[in-house]
């Protein structure tokens, strides 16, 4: 049963899909994880990007009423929703001063803190339109996933 998953290229797929999916991880784990379990770049990569951007229309639609939820059961999870918000206001500097390029430089930067889930919480916390946030979190992604290529192969080997 689970041998598909480990051994079908779908399973690989899906594998990197998911990873790409978590905070933290993203893109910058799953692009490494996928080519380590024999996927070419190209499909590491589509699947990773798309792991990656699924997450976001979800938070920045619902993150300030899931926020609003969360804080009336704890105060601890206020607390901790306050400190996240407050991450996102700092990081939201940027977005502030340079706009749409700014939200795409924060979301390309392949480093902790930085990636598709920062990018659209800040784009939530700021109130940001999905029209506007959507496309420059995507093409900092996209962006992203070049960098970690690079890193990965080489970008001798890509290009």
């Amino acid at each position: 049963m689970i041998a598909w998953l480990t051994e079908s290229t779908l399973g690989k797929l899906l594998q990197t899909f998911l990873i790409s999916m978590v905070p933290v991880l993203e893109l910058r784990a799953g692009i490494p994880y996928g080519v380590s379990l024999g996927l070419d770049y190209h499909a590491a990569a589509l699947a990773a990007v798309l792991g990656n951007l699924l997450p976001v229309p979800i938070i920045i639609l619902f993150v300030r009423q899931v926020f609003a939820w969360l804080r009336k059961m704890s105060k601890g999870l206020d607390a901790w929703i306050s400190g996240l918000e407050t991450k996102a206001e700092h990081k939201g500097e940027q977005v502030r001063r340079y706009g749409s390029l700014g939200l795409i430089l924060l979301v390309a930067i392949p480093l902790p803190g930085t990636g598709a889930w920062t990018g659209a919480l800040v784009a939530a916390v700021l109130g940001l339109r999905m029209r506007d946030a959507l496309p420059a979190i995507a093409i900092g992604v996209v962006i992203a996933a070049a960098i970690v290529l690079g890193l990965t192969y080489g970008v001798s080997t890509i290009f």
